[in-house]
């Protein structure tokens, strides 16, 4: 299932991993592992912040690709599902008129 990973770190905590060096070594192991379709990065409510758009083929990983970002960034994290254009063209049409 296409899923939006948002990761919003929490700032004292991303300030210590770009002084440690290991702040581009979680995004770049994450991006290597979940290999999404698109990766966005941006500030969100004073804090950095990550939206990663990518299949989840099985929600056990979740554990696996959220882990790192509590226990190094002490990050917020969130997972939704989400559609493209084809996606939501095929759910409308499944949508029986009037019913």
């Amino acid at each position: 299932m296409r899923m939006l990973l948002k990761v919003q770190m929490d700032t004292p905590a991303s300030n210590e991993a770009i002084r440690a060096g290991t702040l581009r070594t979680i995004m770049e192991e994450t991006l290597r592992e979940i290999r999404p379709e698109a990766a966005y990065f941006t500030v969100e409510n004073g804090c950095r912040t990550g939206y990663l758009f990518f299949d989840m083929a099985d929600p056990s990983l979740m554990p696996k690709i959220s882990e790192p970002f509590f226990l190094k960034l002490n990050a917020k994290v969130h997972y939704s599902p989400v559609m493209n254009p084809e996606d939501l063209a095929k759910g409308l049409d499944a949508i029986t008129p009037g019913g």
